[in-house]
């Protein structure tokens, strides 16, 4: 994604494409970038996260899941942009609070604006989680491309609204 933005600059909106470190010692990476640009006055429309995306989700009608899939419209929003259902509902992640601990959460927390991991490890496709033995040659990257294209059309849509329309649900805190 990174490099078809870069390459057609159709983007409306400014975007970070961020690597974090330190997820695991908590989310330290996230947190303080989060925190900088909280203190810069950055005007934050929404924090897309992607992680775990190295093996396809298996029998599921969506290609991956999102963390706090209730606390905002972006769901919906998303799946209406690329025309089809991409992204759904994972009852573990509320489960196993991965909205919490993944490193959109510091966005959310700063800036009290959607912010979402999207996934497609569901804790049976992938043996290597959190553990050493989680090394690229084990990852599909033909699924990981087909992944990026597939959101795509949907991210580009995001950041080229007139307005901002994924917006937070009024009961979430």
């Amino acid at each position: 994604m990174a490099k078809y933005f870069a390459k057609t600059k159709s983007n409306k909106r400014s975007i970070l494409f961020t690597l974090f470190s330190a997820e695991e010692k908590g989310l330290l990476g996230s947190k303080y970038l989060a925190e900088t640009l909280k203190k810069e006055d950055l005007n934050l429309y929404l924090m897309l996260n992607f992680e775990m995306v190295g093996v396809p989700l298996i029998n599921k009608d969506y290609v991956a899941y999102a963390s706090g899939y209730e606390r905002s419209n972006l769901a919906e929003k998303m799946n209406e942009y690329a025309g089809k259902k991409i992204v759904g509902f994972f009852p573990k992640v509320k489960e196993y609070q991965l909205f919490y601990r993944s490193d959109n959460y510091p966005f959310f927390k700063e800036f009290k604006v959607p912010s979402h991991t999207f996934c497609t490890f569901d804790f049976t496709n992938f043996d290597h989680y959190h553990k050493v033995g989680d090394e690229a040659d084990i990852m599909d990257f033909e699924h990981m491309a087909n992944f990026v294209n597939t959101f795509l059309p949907a991210v580009k849509q995001v950041i080229n609204t007139e307005t901002q329309e994924i917006k937070m649900n009024p009961d979430t805190k």
